[in-house]
């Protein structure tokens, strides 16, 4: 297969090394597949549509038009529905309905205003001016350096970009006559956004989570509660969250709505996702016109399961100018079995959790973005760094993103804009910072009588 060469104006990082991808059995939200008599519009184990089967899509750049999916959610040999036959049917219309909306007029109209009125948008393209100097004295001795810019999503409500997904969602679920939505949610962001979203629209909430995270995102969980949702503890970690919560929507799919927060699962779940998510480099593209006149040079945003990153990243894909980088979480690091990089050392498969999406496989296998890591430590790191010079806490989600800046920074030309999706605050992550410690190295910042 082919891969797609964008040319690069800097000297490239170097790559995580290759793996050998290979099928592994999975699960279907947590279901044994052999459990199903039927599971429909699943590709093949061992091969694919070919890339020159994707429809492609005109951007608004000069660049070429860039492989963007086909019309069932499918990129590459990526995406599908790998769904048992009892969701075909709700799936089929929540494609249908998607369609729709996207177009609709009314529908339109009542989101542009909600996410004006009620989540806070636009939200800021900020130019961390401190956070630049630092990066400045730090690895140069001539020259201006890049320029650092954060999109604010943490001053959205409910403190991330989530809700931007979970508040068009719940709009449908109310428009598909549903009365009760159930989400899982793992750090929580997902959970307290879908809350406030049911809550603002008179819809029954339950949000699944499991008892790892639970223990680490307590304030989350009262913030769920105070909201009126329902929070359904279980063993485990966010991947049993999610396969209880698709249970309990299969016995329940008359009346309930399954919010996904992330893009991955069956088509239009991913495509939907990013879609709602597409607003923050909408306005990126916007805001960097405005400020300097141009596009960006470089994209940062932290990958989870990618929405955030989609969001920012969907607007420039087109743009073979800008480069686009995505972080994953290493963890302890990626030779000690506790991490989350997927795109690093994961397996092609099905879905199971830790994961990302088919539009980020994609992205990956074709090259448009690249992907790196940052681990605990670097992550808490650039929290503490961002806390101290910006006075903003970021959440240690978007610390990932901000982590890289260490290696990415110096090999940037003199007044490059760099764009960090700062994509959630750090409320929520302060007892996990208080059992941590702050590094040592971070004791030098109250030593630097250079800022101010």
């Amino acid at each position: 297969m082919s891969s797609t060469k964008i040319q690069l104006r800097w000297q490239p990082l170097p790559r995580v090394p290759a793996r050998n991808h290979r099928m592994i059995n999975s699960v279907v939200f947590g279901v044994p597949i052999k459990s199903h008599h039927r599971v429909s519009d699943v590709l093949s184990r061992t091969s694919g549509p070919s890339f020159g089967s994707v429809t492609s899509v005109s951007v608004r750049t000069n660049a070429r038009p860039f492989l963007r999916g086909d019309g069932n959610g499918r990129f590459g040999r990526f995406g599908g529905k790998f769904v048992p036959e009892t969701l075909m049917s709700r799936l089929r219309d929540l494609e249908e309905e998607l369609d729709f909306v996207l177009s609709d007029h009314e529908f339109q109209a009542e989101l542009t205003t909600a996410l004006r009125d009620y989540v806070g948008r636009e939200t800021p393209l900020y130019l961390a001016g401190r956070l630049t100097e630092h990066y400045r004295n730090k690895s140069r001795t001539t020259g201006d350096g890049p320029e650092i810019y954060l999109k604010r999503e943490d001053l959205g409500h409910s403190g991330s970009h989530k809700m931007n997904n979970a508040l068009a969602q719940a709009m449908i679920a109310r428009r598909l006559g549903c009365s009760r939505v159930v989400a899982a949610t793992g750090a929580g962001q997902h959970g307290v956004a879908t809350a406030a979203a049911c809550a603002k629209l008179c819809l029954e909430c339950t949000v699944f989570m499991g008892t790892t995270d639970i223990e680490k995102q307590s304030s989350n969980v009262l913030s769920m509660k105070l909201l009126g949702a329902q929070v359904s503890s279980l063993e485990g970690t966010f991947q049993d969250a999610s396969s209880e919560a698709i249970r309990n929507w299969i016995e329940n799919l008359e009346t309930t709505y399954y919010l996904s927060g992330t893009v991955v699962g069956p088509h239009p779940s991913p495509v939907m996702v990013r879609e709602f998510q597409s607003v923050i480099g909408k306005e990126t593209r916007r805001q960097a016109k405005r400020l300097w006149g141009g596009k960006p040079d470089v994209l940062v945003a932290c990958v989870g399961s990618g929405s955030n990153a989609l969001g920012l990243f969907n607007e420039f894909v087109g743009d073979e100018d800008v480069r686009l980088v995505g972080v994953k979480a290493a963890g302890l690091g990626l030779d000690s079995g506790k991490h989350s990089a997927t795109l690093a050392v994961g397996d092609v498969g099905v879905l199971e959790y830790p994961g990302v999406g088919p539009e980020k496989s994609f992205l990956k296998e074709t090259g448009r973005v690249e992907f790196y890591t940052a681990t605990d430590k670097e992550a808490i790191q650039a929290c503490m760094l961002l806390s101290r010079l910006e006075g903003i806490i970021p959440a240690l989600e978007a610390s990932h993103a901000l982590a890289f800046l260490d290696k990415l920074v110096p090999i940037l030309h003199d007044g490059a804009k760099v764009i960090v999706n700062c994509n959630g605050r750090g409320d929520k992550d302060i007892d996990t910072l208080i059992q941590r410690g702050m590094p040592s190295s971070l004791s030098r910042v109250t030593k630097m009588s250079h800022y101010t």
